[in-house]
């Protein structure tokens, strides 16, 4: 159960982050602002799926914060890692 807990907090403080990094994004407008809209409904759609995946295929509930984690990590580096249009 402490690991559960742990998961779940830890992915609420770095989705946090990740939207944070994309209002920033957001806010700067243009194409880069419209591609990554576009990314984030696609990226979603596919954790979604691989977390029904994971649960279908008897995965628990730590699976597939796992699996959420991951992309939310991936975001944050990917996003973070962007400089700003002068």
């Amino acid at each position: 159960m402490l690991k559960f807990m742990h998961d779940l907090t830890m992915l609420s403080f770095e989705a946090q982050t990740v939207i944070g990094l994309r209002v920033l994004k957001f806010a700067d407008g243009g194409p880069a602002a419209h591609a990554e809209a576009r990314r984030m409904v696609t990226e979603k759609i596919g954790a979604a799926w691989t977390a029904t995946q994971a649960i279908s295929s008897g995965g628990s509930a730590s699976a597939v914060f796992e699996i959420y984690r991951k992309a939310v990590k991936n975001n944050a580096r990917r996003l973070a890692s962007r400089r700003p249009r002068a």
